[in-house]
């Protein structure tokens, strides 16, 4: 099914397209509040219109229990769309009708963005009721009222979408306070009055100055203060702020009310935040902890890699020294590897920038006098750290074959060729020197190559060496990554 831009993109102006897609993004607070089913149209011909969006309410029932984006709805079955995007104005229907067997009040609501309709939100609530509305339903649909208003005067969503995308914002069900032009409360959910009462203020909140009830809960508290917590608790900007106190956390979200330009009055939304934030503390300290444990590791690494480094000058040129020279670069490869982790907050690594470091490095080392034009091309992408590790020692010792070995007499280059599909990866490692030795065997000719087909077996791989044209080696794996998702 086509996106959301996709179905406006012909007929829509970028901005036009982006101010539907701020409206999405916030109106589950219109659905809620309403206790009503809401539909996004856009006009497809003269009498023709096709639905592009929908949302059911989290706080009643739903209307709407098949998916209805994309349906193609004629005007005769719809008559108010046409009359509520031509005028301006909300318009509802005379009388109930029926849909998917249930009697349903319906509005269809402009959507204007300077000064012109672009689409209209359609608004179903269920006509059947078996008892008066209590006061939280008669005030949040009051409140749903003013929102769509709003809708129909381009005043909505305006700066108010943004605030609502951060983890942990208020949503209604959580609690709703509403605020009269001067910040006097109102009307307050027992929800939000039961998030006020954990931070400490047990008293009468209807009638009182929101503003004065969190200034003195902030006074009380150790924990710094929000510099934006003051547009919120007023009402006069579209803002989200926190407030902590007794070891609670509540977030608040404002949405300024607004009629034909004038503020009356404003909602905020209420939610005790307190195990959220605890649980990303601890996240966040875990993370924490597991950087310092891979940048102490990196850092025990390039220890033993300079003990054998000073080890191996000691020696004279022999193969000791030779296996204590190999040994140091096996160990910085890994470091690498850790000290990448030590930076990020997965334990997940983008491979790339180890591949460009690793293969310059070993061949600016292994080349000697001669040089080395050392090539990466492709992507590897993101992977998790045991396959990172074995890949860069894989990728390690081929470049290190291929300077050492097949360019040993004169300059040439390497080229790192990587095509990441999913989990699947194929590399290949491609030189211009000498080409493979007379008799030589995978496994059998050396501890290298030992180390490379172990780790591709490790990676359920497969690797192939041959002669590249004109000259020169090839090697070429396709290795099976482990799912990110399982890191």
């Amino acid at each position: 099914m086509a996106t959301l831009s996709d179905s406006l993109h012909d007929s829509h102006a970028p901005n036009e397209v982006d101010w539907l897609h701020q409206l999405i993004g916030d109106w589950q607070l219109l659905a809620d509040l309403s206790f009503a089913d809401l539909a996004l149209l856009v006009r497809r011909g003269p009498n023709q219109w096709e639905t592009v969006a929908h949302v059911r309410p989290n706080t009643g029932e739903m209307i709407f229990v098949d998916d209805v984006v994309g349906r193609i709805l004629e005007g005769a079955d719809f008559p108010t769309l046409a009359q509520a995007f031509r005028t301006g104005r909300i318009v509802r229907s005379p009388a109930p009708v029926l849909r998917g067997g249930t009697r349903v009040y319906e509005e269809a609501i402009p959507v204007v963005f300077e000064g012109r309709s672009i689409a209209v939100v359609t608004r179903h609530t269920s006509a059947v009721s078996q008892r008066t509305p209590s006061l939280l339903e008669d005030t949040y649909r009051s409140l749903g009222d003013d929102i769509a208003a709003m809708i129909s005067t381009g005043e909505f969503p305006g700066g108010g979408a943004a605030t609502g995308i951060r983890r942990g914002a208020p949503r209604v069900g959580d609690g709703v306070i509403h605020l009269d032009t001067d910040g006097i409360v109102r009307y307050a959910s027992p929800n939000a009055m039961s998030a006020l009462h954990r931070l400490g203020h047990h008293e009468t909140i209807v009638g009182e100055n929101l503003a004065r009830i969190v200034a003195d809960i902030a006074q009380r508290s150790d924990s710094p203060v929000d510099e934006s917590l003051a547009l919120v608790v007023t009402g006069r900007a579209a803002w989200r702020s926190e407030v902590v106190s007794l070891g609670a956390t509540v977030t608040m979200r404002a949405l300024p009310l607004t009629r034909r330009g004038q503020r009356t009055g404003a909602i905020v939304l209420v939610r005790e935040i307190t195990e959220l934030r605890r649980r990303e503390r601890e996240l966040m300290t875990r993370e924490a902890t597991i950087r310092e444990i891979h940048h102490r590791v990196k850092n025990n690494l390039q220890t033993v890699a300079a003990l054998l480094r000073l080890q191996a000058r000691r020696l004279p040129p022999s193969e000791a020294r030779e296996a204590l020279d190999e040994a140091v670069r096996r160990v910085g490869t890994i470091a690498l590897v850790h000290e990448t982790l030590s930076q990020g907050f997965h334990e997940t690594v983008a491979f790339d920038d180890i591949a460009v470091q690793g293969l310059q490095a070993i061949a600016d080392v292994a080349s000697g006098e001669h040089g080395v034009d050392a090539t990466v091309t492709g992507t590897f992408g993101r992977m998790r750290a045991e396959d990172a590790t074995a890949l860069a020692m894989i990728m390690s010792e081929l470049i290190q074959n291929a300077a050492e070995h097949g360019l040993a007499q004169r300059r040439g280059r390497i080229i790192l060729t990587a095509d990441r599909s999913d989990d699947a990866l194929t590399v290949t490692v491609t030189d211009d020197g000498e080409g493979l030795p007379a008799g030589f065997r995978p496994g059998a000719d050396g501890l290298g190559t030992q180390i490379v087909m172990s780790f591709v077996e490790d990676l359920r791989g497969t690797i192939v060496w041959e002669r590249a044209e004109p000259r020169g080696t090839t090697v070429r794996l396709r290795l099976r990554l482990r799912p990110l998702d399982a890191a």
